[in-house]
């Protein structure tokens, strides 16, 4: 299934990263640059939402979409980072937190399918708030301006991206606590 509708759109949305990175670099004024690559990363949000629902109202639903749908929001959750970072939009710490998070759980997660207990280290409401904080704050940050002549969207974002990045933290401590028991297990 690698050419369902979902999936499809998840191929788009991977395709729109080197988009919202690349336009960073085009002659045309900051803010039109601002603009176009919050257009994007919203979009390409939406379609993570989309893609799923879509995948299970056409009975769509596959294991390679299963795989390429979370790689597809690690990869363009840390260039848009990278991107902030680059652009002296995020902290670099916050960076090196949001992006080791998604380093040090994807391995986790691989290492608990091997050993046959991946239901431990299931998908979380925790996680899934940081995922929505992060996917707030992050077109907030590539806006960097005033959104509506009321909204400061630089003041907001960042004190979202910080929000975010403790909520990183919170995540990956409940997910390592959830996969203890069996790390303790194997490691003798």
């Amino acid at each position: 299934m690698f050419f369902t509708i979902p999936t499809i759109m998840t191929w788009a949305r991977i395709a729109a990263i080197p988009l919202i990175v690349g336009v960073f670099s085009l002659d045309i004024a900051p803010a039109s640059r601002n603009l176009i690559a919050t257009v994007l990363f919203v979009v390409s949000a939406a379609t993570d939402w989309l893609d799923g629902y879509l995948a299970r109202k056409l009975n769509q639903v596959s294991s390679f979409g299963a795989f390429l749908d979370p790689v597809a929001d690690k990869i363009l959750v840390c260039a848009s980072v990278l991107v902030l970072v680059h652009l002296g939009r995020a902290d670099v710490f916050v960076g090196l937190i949001i992006i080791g998070r998604e380093i040090a759980i994807s391995a986790l997660r691989e290492w608990m399918a091997q050993i046959g207990a991946s239901k431990s280290v299931a998908v979380h409401m925790v996680g899934k708030l940081k995922t929505v904080v992060q996917m707030v704050a992050i077109p907030f940050l590539l806006f960097d301006g005033m959104l509506f002549d009321s909204i400061n969207t630089h003041l907001w974002g960042v004190w979202l991206i910080w929000v975010a990045a403790v909520m990183t933290v919170w995540s990956m401590v409940y997910y390592l606590q959830k996969a203890l028991p069996e790390i303790r297990a194997r490691v003798k």
